[in-house]
């Protein structure tokens, strides 16, 4: 025990205080729905915040990649966490002025959402580069269980400070945390330099196509990419649409909210944990759509047809537990797969393909919900089949979106599965 902690002295410090300086940025996202939904009562408007983070990260994401491969890993991470605390003090700066608007909201998380793409990559490569390889799927554990952990504790402590303090104290922890993890790296933490790093004068656009070529190649990866893309559809749209279902009910609301939240981290937590104890699957492709069809096949659907916290709260559980599993089991594939000197331009084209239907799904969400869904069970008759099962009220348009998102997920994890497993006995044919 003493000689791991010895030898992941560095990830452990720089996991640790990266992800404290996480759970401060997520708070404050949280609290900003809660602010927003407020003022607007609109999902879409809200959902508008998450699209406005990710679409620079979609649309530029294939470009970072080339540019972190060039940059010193350590100040490309220094500089991005400045940008992002920046864009709090101009919330915090706004919102004692009062004159904190919606559009500021969207362009300040379109500000973040451009540093994050820029960060992940270099932020990925550190930890490959301070990690040893026998460690891969330990570390990817830990940073799981550390997600996890933001996940429960984000929503719960947000939701506390912004009741008694307002949105200013819980822009205040962030800002604290980000300076812990600033600190930290800028005087503690060094990475070192990758082995055949790409030379400067290598051209800007050779380096991106580089990225593609690979993918190209390696077809057994991008169609684990593309199937992460289909369920990053699911995911998102369901994170739209979660307060809608929640926040207008009779049994719902802000606190409601928290918990249930908080009950997806408490799943992923002990999902992380489990993760760190279990042996090296035999077909890691094979765990990773068996899990998603798990997650995307229960969640929805339970969520969809129950009218209870409690049965809410077991639906999140159930729908999260597994999702670490396969997150360490995607994360082992793709490092001990890709050369560590073109990481950076290839988990950025990743990004872009995987992460693009994020936004989509945020917007369909959002949109689905407030333009069909909800008229939908407005105008139903009472004692219809539509009211039967998703209940009355501002709310049950969200619990029909549940069900139609339910339907997908399963849709897409038969669908991927197949191909899945047709590319791994491809690939080992190959070897062979």
């Amino acid at each position: 025990m003493k000689e791991t902690i010895k030898e992941l002295k560095t990830f452990l410090i720089l996991w640790s205080t990266q992800s404290l300086s996480q759970l401060g940025s997520t708070m404050t996202n949280f609290a900003l729905t809660l602010w927003l939904y407020q003022k607007t009562g609109s999902a879409l408007q809200t959902a508008l915040l998450s699209i406005c983070s990710y679409a620079p990260y979609v649309l530029l994401s294939i470009f970072a990649g080339a540019l972190s491969d060039r940059w010193d890993k350590k100040k490309t991470m220094l500089s991005c966490d400045t940008f992002a605390a920046c864009c709090s003090v101009a919330v915090f700066v706004l919102l004692k002025t009062g004159t904190l608007m919606p559009v500021h909201l969207y362009l300040l998380n379109a500000v973040n959402g451009l540093m994050n793409t820029v960060q992940q990559p270099a932020g990925d490569v550190a930890m490959t580069l301070i990690t040893p390889r026998e460690y891969y799927q330990k570390t990817s554990g830990l940073r799981s269980f550390s997600n996890s952990l933001v996940t429960i504790l984000n929503p719960v402590l947000a939701t506390a400070l912004f009741a008694f303090a307002g949105l200013e104290a819980v822009i205040y922890l962030d800002l604290l945390t980000f300076a812990a993890a600033f600190l930290t790296l800028l005087f503690l933490v060094e990475i070192p330099a990758v082995s055949g790093e790409m030379p400067e004068k290598e051209p800007f656009l050779a380096t991106v196509k580089t990225g593609l070529a690979y993918l190209e190649k390696n077809r057994l990866i991008l169609w684990l990419i593309l199937f992460l893309a289909g369920v990053n559809l699911v995911a998102s749209a369901f994170d739209a649409v979660l307060p809608a279902f929640v926040l207008p009910r009779e049994n719902g609301g802000e606190k409601v909210l928290g918990v249930v939240t908080s009950c997806a981290g408490i799943a992923m937590l002990v999902g992380s944990l489990i993760t760190t104890l279990l042996p090296a699957p035999k077909n890691r492709i094979r765990v990773i759509y068996i899990t998603m069809l798990i997650s995307l096949g229960t969640e929805n659907f339970l969520l969809a047809f129950t009218k209870t916290p409690l049965l809410w709260c077991l639906a999140q559980i159930i729908g999260w537990l597994l999702v670490p599993v396969m997150s360490a089991n995607l994360d082992v594939i793709l490092r001990t797969s890709i050369p560590v000197d073109m990481q950076g331009r290839v988990y950025s084209c990743r990004n872009t393909l995987q992460f693009f239907t994020i936004p989509v799904g945020f917007f369909l969400g959002g949109f689905l919900v407030d333009e069909l869904c909800e008229p939908v069970m407005a105008s139903a008759p009472a004692g219809g089949m539509l009211k039967m099962c998703f209940g009355s009220g501002k709310g049950s348009g969200a619990a029909m979106m549940m069900f139609i998102l339910g339907i997908m997920g399963v849709a897409i994890c038969l669908y991927f599965g197949g191909v899945l497993r047709r590319y791994a006995f491809l690939d080992r044919a190959v070897k062979m």
